[in-house]
């Protein structure tokens, strides 16, 4: 059995079929396309996005590459960052930061008829709304909200609440935990890369695209001996004679394994102790080596 090397010491080959690219989306394509676009680019078996941008929509969308699309569950635990233009369709009301401050909070909606998900009503946080800008008929929107949250039908919302009715205009997804807009690349940018990586030169490349283990950023870490990853590779769980350490988390939380040089062995559920000197701590969910 051999588990993978340490990020940085990792080959060419392992950091592309274990990596991800934080990408920024073109208008146009639609999420699904892009990530199939990255897959023959690079060369991968498999390409997975984290979480559907529409075609119009632009901005941050984390790509996995090869083993690495084992973490897109990660994406569901995290938070959303959007910039909206909302399209009054009538002039701004004197009480929209009012109005707005009303929907920060937990709030119901149903998905709309063209979505991949049973139309039942369900709730969403939105952690933050603020208009960051307002011009006549238009108001510019910073959303952070839950993941799965329909900023058209928030949009359509807004608009019942404020009296003037509204829809979504420019919609840009500016973070998805744990990656933002700061370090975005584009499908040129791995091009480019891939270029200079065929002559020779594997620096770009490997700035473009980051170990898998980026993904984890944020989750609660379990750090596990070399032989207990061993063993999770062949799908024992996570006992607690072979934890080393591990971060607070409460129990239940989605977990990280690492052996002791950072390498990602296994998304999993805290179900125990990990003081404790037997039993189980980590139930596996998705295996990483």
């Amino acid at each position: 059995m051999t588990l993978r090397d340490p990020p940085g010491e990792r080959s060419l080959d392992d950091r592309l079929s274990f990596g991800v690219l934080n990408l920024d989306k073109p208008p146009g394509p639609s999420a699904h396309q892009v990530a199939g676009w990255v897959r023959d680019l690079v060369g991968v078996d498999r390409a997975a996005h984290a979480g559907t941008l529409d075609p119009k929509v632009t901005g941050c969308l984390p790509v996995m590459l090869g083993d690495a699309t084992r973490l897109a569950p990660v994406f569901l635990e995290g938070r959303k960052e959007y910039t909206a233009v909302l399209e009054l369709h009538g002039n701004a009301p004197a009480d929209l930061e009012d109005v707005l401050a009303e929907f920060e909070g937990d709030i119901y909606q149903k998905p709309p008829r063209k979505s991949a998900v049973a139309r039942r009503l369900r709730t969403r946080r939105i952690h933050d709304l603020t208009a960051l800008e307002v011009r006549d008929r238009q108001v510019l929107l910073r959303i952070e909200c839950a993941s799965g949250t329909y900023v058209r039908k928030l949009c359509h919302d807004l608009g019942l609440a404020l009296g003037t009715g509204a829809h979504m205009g420019a919609l840009r997804r500016t973070a998805t935990d744990p990656f933002d807009d700061r370090d975005l690349v584009t499908l040129h940018d791995l091009a480019d890369a891939l270029a200079f990586a065929e002559e020779g030169d594997e620096e770009p490349i490997r700035e473009v695209v980051a170990p898998a283990e980026r993904v984890l950023t944020g989750l609660p870490s379990v750090i596990i001996a070399p032989s207990a990853a061993e063993q999770v590779a062949t799908g024992a769980q996570v006992y607690a004679p072979g934890v080393i350490d591990a971060d607070d988390a409460e129990e239940g939380a989605l977990v990280a394994c690492y052996t002791p040089d950072d390498a990602a062995v296994c998304l999993g559920r805290l179900v125990g102790d990990p003081t404790a000197s037997e039993g189980v701590v980590v139930e596996l969910e998705r295996v990483l080596v």
